[in-house]
């Protein structure tokens, strides 16, 4: 038998890839891990963790706008960006040495630096060549920039957003998804004058159209001013501005272009074809259900296999394989009714089945229940901004098969719901659970009248 240096050597210290080693290593397997940016992937350093943060201080400029209907007599508040960016910066500082901590401890190897594959048990990292028995590639996702004139010169991603050394008064946002919601919502918590453009005719596409027709509302009663089957031509300097020129002609003077328009998976140049791994057109690395690529000593998970792009996906996936591999456990990922949310103002999460996809696979046989309401909150506040909830209903079983939200709350709200829904709960069991009162929650335990059916 050959000898390796390792047993599993990772490339990449994001989420999928630090569980992966750390639990391989606990486990007894001899793990290396090489990471060429900074510990913790996306998520921590230019994703999930610092978007909430600046989400949080988004939600703060609201806030004070609703205080005066409480009784509050709030002067007229300023913000200080590069203030809450220092801060998000150290908070970022912080979870980067727990996450190299934690492989520290788990007693894996680190080396920082690229890491490239050279054949199906090698991999040179530094000018260093590593043998291993299993190599488990990582490696995530990267926003994407268009070849429109202008674009790579003078747009952004949401990447570089978390680095502004000015707060950016005029912003132009391009997308129609979750990272484009999100930060045209807190940018404009923020106070900046923000346009939002899709070039499809409804935002948050895959998502239920009660939700995105709702939270579209919601959006344009904010203040942002969204702009659908647009799309930016062109981007120029303008003295101190910088200069869009849109599709309908129109031309939009803002201190940042913001395009949240697609992520591709990060596998160029890691030599992945040069030893034969399988890709997928878009660049994502193919895999079988044990995360096997088409090279067996080969692995690969999270987001750099573009299936189920979500930070828990990646933690669990990277558990399992450790698990399967050197724990001598066959489990499996649960991927049913797994819950995903939008951290817009308001915030969207849902999980299960939207009614489109429930009537495609049921037909007729599908009970809905929705409703909407003025927050008790904003009953004083004054605030125009509504909580919409939904419940898809299996007509023939009554298990609740999908549940939609829009509103305050809403992730931490879903986030329960998505355990009653995995143990199979139904409309009835839901109908006889008491309320929780007063709270929004509890509208999706006294929902009774259905909504008549489509014609």
């Amino acid at each position: 038998m050959p000898t390796y240096d390792y047993d599993l050597f990772t490339i990449g210290a994001g989420s999928g890839g630090v569980r992966a080693s750390r639990i391989a290593s606990q486990h007894g397997a001899r793990v290396a891990v090489a990471e060429e940016r900074y510990y913790g992937g996306t998520c921590v350093n230019v994703g999930c963790v610092p978007k909430k943060l600046l989400v949080y201080a988004g939600e703060y400029g609201h806030a004070f706008e609703d205080a005066a209907g409480f009784g509050w007599n709030v002067e007229k508040p300023t913000h200080d960006w590069k203030a809450l960016i220092e801060a998000k910066d150290k908070e970022i500082g912080r979870l980067n040495g727990i996450y190299r901590r934690l492989l520290e401890g788990a007693g894996v190897t680190l080396f920082d630096g690229r890491a490239t594959i050279v054949d199906a048990h090698t991999v040179e990292v530094n000018g260093q060549k590593i043998t291993a028995e299993r190599i488990l590639v990582a490696t995530g996702g990267w926003p994407e920039l268009p070849d429109q004139p202008g674009a790579r010169e003078y747009g952004i991603t949401s990447n570089e957003v978390f680095y502004l050394p000015t707060f950016p008064k005029r912003v132009l946002v391009a997308g129609g998804g979750y990272i484009a919601l999100e930060f045209a919502s807190l940018l404009k918590g923020l106070g900046a004058d923000v346009t939002l453009l899709y070039r499809g005719h409804q935002i948050l596409r895959g998502f239920d159209s009660d939700v995105r027709t709702f939270v579209t509302e919601e959006l344009v009663k904010s203040g942002i001013n969204l702009r659908l089957n647009t799309i930016i031509e062109r981007i120029e300097k303008s003295d101190d501005c910088l200069l869009a020129t849109l599709t309908d002609n129109q031309a939009v003077e803002c201190d940042a272009v913001i395009y949240a328009i697609g992520r591709k998976p990060l596998t160029a140049n890691l030599g992945l074809e040069q030893v034969g791994v399988e890709l997928d057109k878009n660049g994502a690395i193919k895999v079988n259900d044990q995360y096997q690529t088409s090279v067996p000593s080969i692995y690969a998970l999270g987001d750099v296999t573009n299936r189920i792009n979500l930070t828990p996906v990646a933690l669990a996936e990277g558990h399992v394989l450790a698990d399967r591999l050197y724990g001598n456990n066959q489990r499996d990922v649960n991927y049913d009714n797994i819950p995903t949310a939008v951290f817009s103002i308001p915030p969207v999460a849902n999980v299960g089945l939207t009614e489109e996809q429930a009537r495609e696979k049921l037909g007729k046989e599908v009970d809905i229940y929705r409703t909407s309401f003025k927050p008790m909150r904003h009953q004083l506040s004054g605030r125009d901004q509504r909580t919409m909830m939904k419940l898809v209903v299996d007509r023939a079983t009554q298990k609740v098969i999908g549940v939609h939200m829009v509103g305050s709350d809403t992730p931490e709200m879903v986030q329960a719901i998505a355990i009653a829904m995995n143990v199979g709960a139904t409309k009835q069991d839901f109908d006889r659970t008491i309320g929780l009162h007063p709270t929004a929650a509890e509208e999706f335990v006294t929902m009774r009248v259905k909504a008549p059916d489509p014609d």
